[in-house]
């Protein structure tokens, strides 16, 4: 193998995480309301299959061929029933990868052109939508709660190959879950944890 042809190929490719399966993006839409900045959020369809009932924001996987960007700008077209023209995606956030194997890139963007109380949602998705100020999470810090990430042992792993089979030190972790909660809205998990890393950007100086 040529020294030269190996060097070209590491040096003029960008990282990528490694074993993420799945590629999912998440629009933040911010919106003027009375004067005051406000996020809108989702609660989820009932009759879906993955976490109905549940509230968070317009996103959705990426397809073949488009950027997480366009993803996120287009599921936030097809969940909202808005154009393209009234979505000012102003710049990326943190994004994760998850512990099953799905990375999720999040973008802030504005809404603008339309009332918020004008926004029809795609009712096949979305059951109906509802916004909080700001403010409200800038002087609010999430509740954290943490669980245990631990390896469960397979039949079809072949231990023999590992030092100490299947008595081999895994490492565990933590997963942290964040909640907020207003009023009676309970905003948490994935979508809450994006708010947090958003709010910490804007607080700090």
């Amino acid at each position: 193998m040529d020294m030269n042809y190996i060097i070209q190929k590491v040096k003029s490719r960008e990282p990528k995480p490694m074993d993420v399966r799945y590629k999912y993006a998440v629009l933040v839409p911010m919106i003027q309301v009375d004067d005051r900045w406000e996020l809108i959020f989702e609660v989820r369809s009932h009759s879906l299959k993955r976490q109905p009932g549940e509230i968070s924001f317009p996103g959705g996987e990426v397809e073949k061929g488009e950027s997480y960007k366009q993803a996120a700008i287009r599921e936030t077209m097809e969940e909202l029933n808005i154009y393209e023209e009234n979505i000012n995606v102003i710049g990326e956030l943190d994004y994760l990868v998850s512990y099953y194997n799905s990375k999720i890139r999040s973008f802030l963007a504005t809404v603008s052109g339309v009332n918020v109380d004008n926004i029809l949602p795609n009712k096949d998705e979305v059951d109906h939508i509802f916004t909080v100020p700001l403010e409200f999470f800038i002087d609010n810090e999430p509740n954290v709660y943490c669980l245990d990430v631990h390896i469960a042992k397979s039949r079809d792993f072949p231990y023999n190959l590992i030092p100490h089979g299947e008595d081999y030190n895994w490492q565990q972790g933590k997963h942290s879950v964040y909640f907020y909660i207003y009023g009676d809205c309970i905003i948490w998990g994935y979508t809450a944890k994006v708010i947090k890393y958003f709010i910490d950007i804007i607080k700090k100086h």
